[in-house]
């Protein structure tokens, strides 16, 4: 590959098994990209079954901080999957432990924020998938009634907002009067 058809940090690709993703930096071997949905990648720098969507010159000398700002406008120009969400204080380190009822089987440890990051990106998908729905041609009670089932899938979850840190980001379900 010349150097003209280098990429640089911030150029967007779609990769036919990875799909859309962002090089955050260019090294040697190859593009550190990040993929939207299986994180970070290193493709090699003579990699081309992929599709440029974006390019972006690269430059001689880029921070990692630099990199990272781009990163982080361009995954918000993309999706609204930005947000950050911490565990609460004294959930941290903690470990969740899954107790069979059946005698002699061992007991199952979870490490709490691998578990909270599993329903985040739980709650992330739902809201992509709202907009989704808001944004298709379906029509208004179509979308009126995808909208409810999604509001209950929402309030089968408030079971697990005693780990969020803030409560404005709780799942919050259907609201009954009384």
């Amino acid at each position: 590959m010349s150097t003209e058809q280098l990429l640089g940090p911030g150029s967007r690709v779609k990769h036919p098994a990875f799909g859309d993703g962002v090089i955050v930096s260019v090294d040697v071997a190859g593009y550190r990209v990040c993929f939207i949905q299986f994180g970070l990648k290193l493709v090699g720098k003579d990699y081309s079954q992929w599709s440029i969507v974006e390019r972006v010159e690269p430059e001689e000398a880029i921070t990692f901080g630099e990199a990272e700002k781009a990163l982080a406008k361009i995954l918000r120009a993309w999706s609204d999957i930005t947000e950050v969400v911490p565990l609460g204080d004294k959930w941290k380190n903690g470990m969740m432990v899954l107790k069979p009822g059946e005698t002699g089987l061992k007991d199952k440890e979870i490490p709490i924020d691998q578990f909270f990051h599993k329903i985040v990106m739980v709650r992330d998908r739902l809201r992509v998938m709202e907009q989704r729905i808001n944004s298709s041609k379906l029509d208004d009670e179509d979308k009126v009634n995808l909208q409810q089932y999604i509001t209950r899938i929402y309030g089968s979850l408030t079971t697990f907002n005693i780990l969020f840190r803030n409560k404005e980001q709780h799942f919050v379900g259907e609201k009954t009067d009384g």
